[in-house]
């Protein structure tokens, strides 16, 4: 099941902890989640340019349905009904239901281009939740005062059916509370007679009725605890109604994800309404964001969770210590100022981070979750941020930077994550069908593959290729292995090339890969440290010589992009070594640019080298 969503748009949020619940509550192996940005991928080219996310259903590589909108409650319904087919197709009981893919209406760049900016009209689903007033309170006759206490409060029902629960639905329903101390005494009650069940959202037809009615509900029928809602809230509708812990009258989901089960169970067919709201279609943005020394130490993990809290993807990142020099031309703007040495001596004090953040608002949102600069400030003006939230104690500066302008952003981008060139080489003995999974990782990742070639190493070759090795027990092995058949090399270009195709690489040992970098390339497809299927340059310096000495038709320009300069020549020993553009395009020109970001950086493992 692929969540297709334009970038500007956003995947469906809402609905992503609903399918993780689902697959864990399932536990079938054939259920597979994923999320695909439909910008970046051809073949989903189709639904781009949408105001809702779009789910697709495929087995067996073939589309079999399709569902457009968040509607949760359908779409859980509908993956329990296509698994259960899917089954059945496996065993040889049903036939595979193929569903023809729309196409596309055309739009042209410039149409494109002329759409952002401007403000579209979107129907956006209501959150909706489930009450159910309790055999108890049914019984009692308070159906309808209930009901008028709900709508008073600025909430509309939606949807209601009385309905008596047998004793395995009612265990089926509080399934979360298997095992507890009142598991028993509540399932008996709940299939003890009728019970009215409601869906409920907030009233009104504006953006504001779109959230809160999971709240807004909870704070109306008050604590668990009869006795503890007379006390801390008198007028809620379990200190009214109720008379235990168990029979207090009403129940109210307490999470986006309960309520989506609940509306499930109660009404599979139900559709939430929707909102009319306008929305500016625009661009991502990028922001540099440095977690300096003193806060890297103490404080990483709280202030990475902050930031994915936020909604920033984290495009790239990079831990480096700075150098004095390095410290000194970043800030060189603040050299006149007094702060200044006292600022480079703590930023080149210790390891620190550089992150690229990308988001719709990513300068003006990191901004604004910083605070103020002054940390005295920060803590008396804002106290919730970030800056107050996570200054370390005796330090003399702040924790956290983040670029003031876009074009200041680009800048510091570039200082820290830099235009680069790099080799990829997969190694002999990998299959065709793996080479081509491997090429398809690296676009995904964001590279640009701007040339390629096959070559099939001499021994002597592949020596000089692994030369820091030599006079290491496993020099020789590696030598006859490299040789041993034909070996493709590729010339990646992307900000950050080095450390990112390393990152996507792995660790060395694929064992380690599996623990370290589950989803990297040698965690998947690598065997041991010598057939480990792919190989990078461990520094910019290392590629470069890599590229001269198998790509000498490429030069490197300025930008870190390659240019082919001169016909395809090959260096002399090397067989099979023609050059050429990557998937048969044009070779790569000045104006070439990697298409994405991704990638965080990843240390080589001790004594890795460039292996």
């Amino acid at each position: 099941v692929v969540d297709a969503y334009s970038e500007w748009c956003g995947p469906c949020k809402a609905i992503i902890s609903s399918l993780k619940r689902l697959k864990n509550e399932i536990g079938d192996d054939l259920l597979i989640f994923a999320m695909a940005e439909t910008d970046s991928i051809d073949s989903l080219e189709k639904y781009r340019m949408r105001s809702q996310p779009t789910f697709l259903f495929y087995a067996a590589g073939t589309l079999v349905n399709v569902i457009r909108g968040c509607h949760c409650p359908k779409l859980l319904k509908t993956i329990r009904k296509e698994l259960d087919h899917e089954h059945k197709v496996l065993e040889g009981n049903a036939e595979r239901k193929v569903v023809k893919e729309e196409k596309k209406e055309e739009i042209t760049p410039e149409e494109e281009e002329e759409e952002i900016g401007k403000t579209h009209d979107f129907h956006l689903p209501k959150q909706v939740t489930v009450a159910v007033i309790k055999p108890d309170a049914v019984k009692a006759g308070l159906v309808e005062e209930i009901i008028r206490k709900v709508e008073e409060a600025g909430i509309e029902v939606l949807k209601m059916e009385e309905r008596t629960l047998t004793r395995e639905e009612a265990a089926e329903f509080y399934k979360q509370h298997e095992g507890t101390e009142h598991f028993d005494q509540l399932v008996e009650f709940m299939s003890s007679g009728p019970l009215m069940t409601l869906a409920l959202s907030k009233a009104g037809e504006t953006p504001e009725a779109l959230e809160g009615v999971i709240d807004n509900f909870r704070e109306l029928i008050g604590p668990k605890d009869v006795n503890v809602a007379k006390e801390e809230a008198p007028n809620s509708l379990r200190a009214m109604y109720g008379t235990d812990t168990v029979m207090n009258a009403v129940h109210g989901c307490d999470s986006n994800e309960s309520a989506a089960r609940e509306l499930a169970f109660f009404f599979p067919d139900f559709a939430a309404p929707t909102v009319a709201n306008k929305r500016k279609k625009r661009q991502l943005q990028r922001t540099l964001a440095l977690i300096r020394p003193d806060a890297l130490r103490s404080r990483r993990e709280s202030i990475m969770s902050k930031i994915q809290e936020a909604g920033f993807e984290i495009a790239m990142s990079k831990e480096m210590h700075l150098t004095r020099e390095q410290a000194e031309e970043f800030y060189s703007e603040h050299k006149d100022q007094e702060f200044f040495d006292t600022l480079v001596t703590n930023m080149s004090s210790g390891p620190m981070m550089a992150l690229c953040l990308a988001r719709e608002d990513a300068i003006e949102g990191w901004r604004g979750m910083l605070g103020p600069k002054e940390v005295e400030k920060a803590k008396d003006e804002a106290p919730e941020s970030l800056r107050a939230q996570f200054q370390v104690e005796d330090s003399p500066i702040n924790p956290l930077h983040g670029s003031d302008t876009a074009e200041n952003a680009e800048k510091e981008i570039q200082k820290f994550f830099p235009m680069q060139s790099t080799v990829a080489v997969i190694k002999p003995e990998v299959e065709p069908d793996q080479r081509e999974l491997i090429k398809q990782r690296i676009k995904e990742a964001g590279f640009k593959i701007q040339l390629q070639k096959e070559v099939t190493l001499s021994k002597e070759l592949a020596s000089q290729f692994y030369h820091e090795h030599e006079g290491k027990d496993f020099f020789e092995g590696l030598t006859d292995y490299m040789s041993s058949g034909p070996t493709m090399f590729m010339v990646l270009s992307k900000e950050d090339a080095v450390s990112g195709w390393r990152s996507l690489m792995g660790p060395v040992d694929p064992e380690q890969a599996k623990e370290m970098a589950p989803e990297s390339i040698r965690a998947a497809l690598g065997k041991d440290v010598m057939k480990n299927v792919v190989h990078g340059p461990s520094d910019p310096e290392k590629a470069g010589k890599v590229i001269k000495e198998f790509f000498p038709e490429a030069k490197i320009l300025p930008d870190g992009t390659v240019k082919k300069v001169q016909p395809d020549k090959a260096e002399e020993g090397q067989e099979g070594g023609e050059s050429k553009p990557a998937d048969g395009e044009a070779a790569a020109s000045e104006e070439t640019k990697p298409e994405g970001e991704g990638g965080e950086e990843a240390k080589p493992a001790e004594g890795e080298g460039g292996q």
